[in-house]
């Protein structure tokens, strides 16, 4: 079984370190020929796939993989893969596998209410305007080719090497307050998990929610993991006066508690980590957000 990852972000990476056993092959994509040679190490083929380079080595690998996972987020007006390679993706003979990691961002502002796979997206920013036209897509091609198609929407990923513990280390972090704003998160390791159990599934794509099973408030993550480090939270901000980038302001323009039930009916999985307190704690265990002197 041959995987081909477009986008060798931290989620493809991740999986791949710890399920690349399962496939012969593996092949992938980065933006430039310097992180190219970061990756060298890892036993990847890595080709470049950017806005002014594009390996023509890729199209070959594509049309001969079993799983294709696409973590490589739509551009402001087209998806890039679909549109350099959703031909030769569809134009394959081969049954394959595609894998689309989203966002639950396409559902917009619920007011705090549950959100499910049942309902229809509404996206309020461009960037979830694209992804949703992304699904759609990748849906489509699924349909009309024969090949299962599973979009992932995946919450607020946090796991090793990027999470909150880090962030109060290095003094970023930031307790910023909106009354009644929740969001979810969801560990890296059971993305993967997610993932393998796709992989594995005899069924037909679908869409699928992955999201842990306690939505939170923004702070309380702050305050607990600063709990678990015996240091004093970061003050308090106000929304409203808070000091945060274009991007990081408007995830607080929606709010909304996403349901993995779907998920785990229809593969039988628990999460491994079920809350943020869960995955913090065993980050922490793991090193985590420590100093040098405390291991």
């Amino acid at each position: 079984m041959k995987l081909f990852a477009f986008g060798l972000g931290y989620c493809a990476r991740y999986f791949i370190a710890r399920s690349g056993h399962s496939f012969d092959a593996i092949a992938g994509t980065v933006r430039g020929p310097a992180k190219a040679g970061e990756l060298a190490s890892e036993q990847i083929e890595t080709f470049v796939f950017g806005p002014e380079h594009e390996d023509p080595a890729i199209a070959e690998r594509v049309a001969g993989a079993d799983v294709i996972l696409v973590s490589i987020p739509p551009g402001a007006s087209a998806d890039p893969v679909l549109a350099r390679f959703g031909h030769r993706i569809a134009s394959s003979r081969r049954p394959q596998t595609i894998i689309y990691l989203s966002t639950i961002g396409v559902y917009g502002d619920r007011h705090g209410e549950w959100v499910d796979e049942s309902m229809t997206p509404a996206p309020l920013s461009e960037r979830s305007v694209t992804r949703v036209q992304a699904e759609r897509s990748w849906t489509a091609l699924g349909k009309a080719q024969g090949k299962k198609v599973y979009i992932l929407r995946l919450a607020g990923i946090y796991g090793p090497g990027r999470n909150v513990l880090l962030n109060l280390k290095a003094g970023t972090a930031k307790r910023v307050v909106k009354r009644g704003q929740v969001f979810n998160r969801i560990h890296v390791e059971d993305i993967r998990r997610v993932i393998d159990a796709v992989v594995a599934h005899d069924g037909p794509g679908d869409i699928y929610n992955v999201s842990d099973d306690a939505p939170a408030p923004p702070q309380d993550v702050i305050t607990y993991a600063a709990m678990l480090m015996s240091i004093d939270p970061p003050p308090a901000q106000d929304l409203e006066t808070a000091d945060l980038s274009p991007m990081a302001r408007s995830f607080y323009a929606e709010n909304k508690r996403a349901s993995n039930r779907k998920l785990k009916d229809d593969f039988g999985m628990r999460l491994t980590y079920t809350t943020y307190r869960v995955g913090l704690e065993a980050l922490w265990e793991a090193g985590e957000g420590r100093s040098a002197e405390e291991g």
